[in-house]
Formats: structure tokens, C-alpha cells, sequence
């Protein structure tokens, strides 16, 4: 502890003699999801009277109903907090980030804007996937790490051992650990303490007359204010009525509002250098203030200011894609709905599809599996839509024969089989954390969805670390509930982009009725097409009701069937009104009953339920 302070005496002279204010600390707190990120940050608040007791509650930074209900942190949230320490007072600027691996990019923008993170780790379940993951990226900005483990109250705490992998993992001394507890409030004075003291004060420019430089990480639609801006100010300061540039688009705005966040907007004069607060620009679309565009005035001092690029900060690229039709009402109302959701959801993207079976719909990009069951969820509950998913799929890249590439996002767009080249697939690195006795079933796991083994290292006697290069299309849909059953729920896993793969890829077609239904299609890998086909047509044939006629249920490469399923009709009992007589009676009733479900089976129509969809999930 002595040693901590002449260290931060030291900061504290060195950044006096440079006239560098020191008291604003910029900083984030990540983890696994359900570590307790947001109920440690809601004692922060408590701790530094940001939030009154009366105001308090649960999870106060998750703004949305669905991260209350489901609680998980879906959006990054901002907050201000005032903490005094040594007879100053401190500007704290925190940061709450997402666990979910479908969220990751939300973690990147915000290590962007700080110089410091609080990794957390649950006592609990130790150190997992998605915790290295969310080190290695506050590593790759040169931020300062503080490590601290959470619900050290509970009787399941295991903190010695949690104490080990952190030091070993991490690279931390054990006296650098905080022991903390975001239900009872223990640790949260050490927290702050340690934030004020080992987190570096934002670098400020040295001349007062530099121009404006602001760092967007975040920014939301309004529908009476536009487009609000999250930014973090580098340079300079903005002040309400100041007329300011985004770099990157070339939009123009008037600064009609600035502030803090106390976790709501809270209006100010000005954002200071160093400070973390929002802009009211007014403008009607967040595609005009794209995250990681640069903001400077309208007219600066010095010609030619440089955009300042950000590590982490790129275009959002959806993963994940899924085609989303109406059951009842309007494909308009549709649209509109997607429209509005987008403003608040930039990563969200959609196209116009037209399906024979279903009709009109649109063609949805997503993060993930969760990204999608949280939109379609919020079209659902804000819109008051009644919507058909179908199955989810990842995007290919096909090359034709003379060179020519397109990017295709569903079975329907695949061209004709004797044009094609190569179709490539999407691969992702895969690293599952899993305890040592598991490791059989887990790599058994992971070479059955065609993963390619690449390494395996321990965290310590207990538990591995492996590592795998595995297609997407294998993981975005029950591979996680495969990895929780296999390992008795101790499993966790993240994985991230590494580029396009060429395979043996075919597309597997699903008729009903002896009519080809698009959203039912899948590519898939060739030599797994009929393993896949089959169980896909027993689960059809389980969900699709019967009709007053039979229906053939086929999967087919082509025009070669791979495999079928029959759902036999409801049966009416012609004869049951006949009371003896000739058997040619009864034939002749019987045969009428044939010649008309032959007659229905040409001309009748089967619906596909929503349920039929899902049920490819169990491939």
C-alpha cells in the first residue's frame, strides 16, 4: 500500500508540473456474462451518492426491459460518478460493457475510450472464455488492468483458487486483487481507491489553442433530439452552439445539447479534454455520426486535421443471418418497424426478400443468436408484430467460373450449381475453457462439427484451454447447448472471425408436398447432407399438422432425393353410416374417397408453421 501511494504522489507531482488536470479517471468494467458486472456498478453509484437510495434499483444501468428481465447488459451505458479521495474530488467516467460473446464490438468501442479496465471474475466459476477474450482486447489498447473478483460472499466462493489462475493467467501479483462484492457493497471503497490511484489520468494536449477532437464510441436516435453522440473529447472542448464536422462523413451540426451522463443526460456548458459525455446534434440519421468517426469544429485553427483512427473500431459485419416474415398484417408495417430499430441498433441490417411459400419479407443481418432472439423479441413487444423466423444461416462467398465472386446470404441466392467454382464458408478461432476431465468429449464435440484442432494449454491442473478452427454455420445453432450438456453446464467458449474457407459445400433442398420451400434450405457440407436431411424431415414431420390428404416430405441435392418422410392424411370414416348390404357399396364409397384426396393432394396447400422453422435448429 505504501508503495501505491509514493507511486500515485509521484503521477500526482509529475502531472502538476505539466499543468495536466489528474483528477478525471476514464474507465470500463468487463467480464464473462453473469460475472456481475452491472450489480457491482450499481454499488458504485451507491458508494459515490450518484444515484439516491430512493432512486436505486437493480441493475439501474440497463436501460432496456429485456436486460432487466433477462439479466444481461445488451448496450454499452455511460455514468458519471464524483468520488473524493485524499480531500479531492474525483471526475469517474465508467463504462458498462456486455459479457455476451455476441457483443463483443460493444467492448472493443468502449476500451477505445478509456485508459482503464476493471476485469472482473466471478469466485464462483473462475476465469472464462469470454474474460480472455475481454483482456486480450483492454491488452491491445495499453490500458491498465485492474483484476478484481466478485461474489466472494457466496458459500460456492472458491477465492483461493480463483486467486491462483488470475496470478498465473493474468500475470497480476496477488496483492494487486480486490476482493469485492457486488451484492453486500464489500470492496467498492477499495475499487475506487485502486481506480483513483492506478488508472492513468486521460493524456491532454499541451497547447491551450488546439483544435477539437472528439471520439465517437457510441451514439443513439432520439425521436425529439436526433441523433445523440457518445463521445469521449481528446482535444479542445465543445460548448453548446458550437458548429462541428464529422470527418468521416462530412456532415455538418450544431451542438444543440451537451452533458454527462448521471446515468440519465444531464445537461452541461461544456465537455471538457479528457471527459466522456454526449452531443445533441440533431440529425436524423446515426448512419451521419458513424461509431468511430472523429467530431471537430466546423472551422478549426489548423488545416488538414488527421482522422484519428481508433484500434477496434471498424464496420460493423453481421454474421448471422435469418429471413423474418409477417403472419399476420402488412410487410410495411414490417419495414417501419425495422426502421425505427435500426436508429437505436446500428449493427442491425435488412434487405427486401420475396419468398414464393411466404411471401414478402426481409432479409435480416445479426451478431449472433442472442442479437437475433433480442430483435425479434423487441419487434414482438414495441411493435406489436406477429412474425415468422426462419432458420438461422451465415453468409458464403461463391466464386463462378471466370473469377467472378458473390457474397450470398441465403440458400435462395445461390446460382446454378454448374456455374460454380468454389463456395467458401465462414470460419471462426474457437476457444472453449473447460475442466480437464471433460477434454475428450469436448474434442470429440468439436471434431464432429468439423472443427480442425489447433492447440490446447491449461489454466492450471483442472482446466484446458482448447483451441479450434471451426466453420460458423456449426456453432450458430445448438453447439452451445451441446458443449453445457456434454460438460455438465462447466464449459464456456468465444470465438472471433478469422476469414472465408473453401469446402465442399452443397445446398440441400427441403420439399413439401413435392414444392420447393426456400426458407427451408440449407448449404451444407457434402459428405453430412443426408445425416442432416434425415433427423431434419423427422422433426417436419412431427410439427407440420396432417392434411385431409397425404404429404410427401423430401430433402434433395438437386433433383437426387437424399431422403423422405410421408405425413399420412386425417382419415374420414366413409362407412360408418352403412348397416350391411354389399361389399360394392363400400368399395364404391372407398374408391370416391381416393379419387378425392388424389384430387386435394394436386391442388391443396400446406402451411408451414413457425414451429417447422425451429425445428431445423435440432438438425
Amino acid at each position: 500500500m505504501i508503495i501505491k501511494k509514493r507511486i500515485f504522489l509521484l503521477q500526482k507531482r509529475h502531472e502538476l508540473l505539466y499543468n495536466i488536470p489528474m483528477n478525471i479517471r476514464d474507465f470500463c468494467i468487463i467480464a464473462h456474462i453473469d460475472h456481475g458486472k452491472s450489480t457491482l456498478a450499481d454499488r458504485l453509484l451507491e458508494f459515490t451518492d450518484t444515484v439516491s437510495k430512493r432512486e436505486m434499483k437493480e441493475q439501474l444501468l440497463d436501460q432496456m426491459d429485456l436486460e432487466r428481465e433477462r439479466g444481461i447488459t445488451i448496450k454499452l451505458q455511460p455514468v458519471r460518478m464524483n468520488y473524493n479521495y485524499g480531500g479531492e474530488t474525483y471526475e469517474l467516467n465508467l463504462i458498462d460493457t456486455p459479457g455476451h460473446v455476441d457483443f463483443t464490438y460493444e467492448v472493443s468501442r468502449s476500451l477505445a475510450a478509456v485508459e482503464g479496465a476493471v476485469l472482473l471474475v466471478d469466485a464462483t466459476q473462475g476465469i472464462q472464455a469470454q474474460t480472455l477474450t475481454n483482456l486480450r482486447l483492454a491488452q491491445e489498447q495499453n490500458l491498465k488492468i485492474i483484476p478484481v473478483i466478485n461474489k466472494i460472499d457466496l458459500p460456492s466462493a472458491e477465492i483461493d483458487k480463483v486467486v491462483e489462475e488470475m496470478v498465473n493467467v493474468i500475470g497480476v501479483s496477488e496483492e494487486e486483487i480486490i476482493l469485492a462484492s457486488g451484492k453486500d457493497g464489500s470492496g467498492v471503497k477499495e475499487l475506487l481507491d485502486a481506480i483513483v490511484e492506478r488508472i492513468p489520468a486521460p493524456t491532454m494536449s499541451q497547447s491551450v489553442h488546439s483544435d477539437v477532437k472528439a471520439l465517437i464510441f457510441d451514439s443513439v436516435f432520439n425521436s425529439y433530439k436526433g441523433v445523440i453522440t457518445y463521445v469521449r473529447l481528446v482535444e479542445g472542448r465543445i460548448k453548446k452552439g458550437d458548429k462541428l464536422k464529422f470527418m468521416a462523413t462530412g456532415k455538418e451540426a450544431e451542438a444543440i445539447e451537451v452533458g454527462c451522463f448521471k446515468p440519465q443526460l444531464s445537461p452541461t456548458d461544456t465537455i471538457e479534454e479528457g471527459e466522456i459525455g454526449y452531443i445533441v446534434t440533431g440529425l436524423k440519421s446515426v448512419r451521419d455520426a458513424k461509431v468511430g468517426d472523429t467530431i471537430t469544429k466546423a472551422v478549426n485553427s489548423r488545416s488538414g486535421l488527421e482522422i484519428r483512427e481508433l484500434a477496434g473500431f471498424k464496420e460493423i459485419k453481421p454474421f448471422v443471418f435469418a429471413s423474418i416474415f409477417m403472419i399476420d398484417g402488412e410487410p410495411a408495417d414490417l419495414r417501419d418497424a425495422l426502421e425505427k430499430l435500426q436508429l437505436n441498433d446500428a449493427s442491425l441490417t435488412f434487405d427486401p426478400e420475396n419468398s414464393p411459400a411466404l411471401g414478402l419479407g426481409f432479409r435480416c443481418g445479426f451478431l449472433g443468436l442472442l442479437h437475433l432472439d433480442i430483435v425479434k423479441e423487441r419487434l414482438e413487444r414495441e411493435y406489436n408484430l406477429n412474425l415468422l423466423v426462419t432458420t438461422p444461416s451465415v453468409s458464403y462467398e461463391v466464386t463462378q467460373q471466370g473469377g467472378n465472386k458473390l457474397r450470398i446470404h441465403s440458400p435462395s441466392e445461390l446460382p446454378d450449381p454448374a456455374t460454380i467454382e468454389e463456395i467458401a464458408e465462414p470460419y471462426v478461432k474457437l476457444e472453449i475453457i473447460t475442466p480437464s476431465n471433460y477434454v475428450g468429449t469436448v474434442m470429440e464435440l468439436a471434431n464432429d462439427a468439423r472443427g480442425v484442432y489447433r492447440d490446447m494449454s491449461y489454466l492450471e491442473e483442472t482446466t484446458a484451454i482448447l483451441a479450434y478452427e471451426i466453420p460458423l454455420a456449426e456453432i450458430i445453432t445448438n453447439f452451445y447447448d451441446d458443449l453445457k450438456r456434454v460438460t455438465s453446464g462447466y464449459a464456456s467458449y468465444n470465438y472471433e472471425f478469422i476469414g472465408d474457407i473453401p469446402g465442399d459445400l452443397v445446398k440441400l433442398d427441403i420439399l413439401v408436398a413435392g414444392e420447393k420451400v426456400d426458407p427451408l434450405s440449407l448449404i451444407v457440407p457434402r459428405e453430412k447432407a443426408q445425416y442432416i436431411g434425415r433427423p431434419i424431415l423427422e422433426n417436419l414431420r412431427n410439427v407440420i399438422p396432417k392434411q385431409m390428404f397425404e404429404v410427401s416430405l423430401q430433402a434433395a441435392i438437386g433433383s437426387k432425393v437424399i431422403a423422405r418422410e410421408t405425413i399420412s392424411a386425417l382419415r374420414k370414416d366413409v362407412i360408418a353410416k352403412l348397416y350391411g348390404g354389399d361389399y360394392s357399396r363400400k368399395r364404391k364409397l372407398l374408391e370416391k374417397q381416393k379419387a378425392g384426396k388424389k384430387k386435394m393432394k394436386k391442388i391443396g396447400r400446406v402451411d408451414i408453421p413457425q414451429e417447422a422453422f425451429w425445428a431445423m435448429l435440432k438438425k
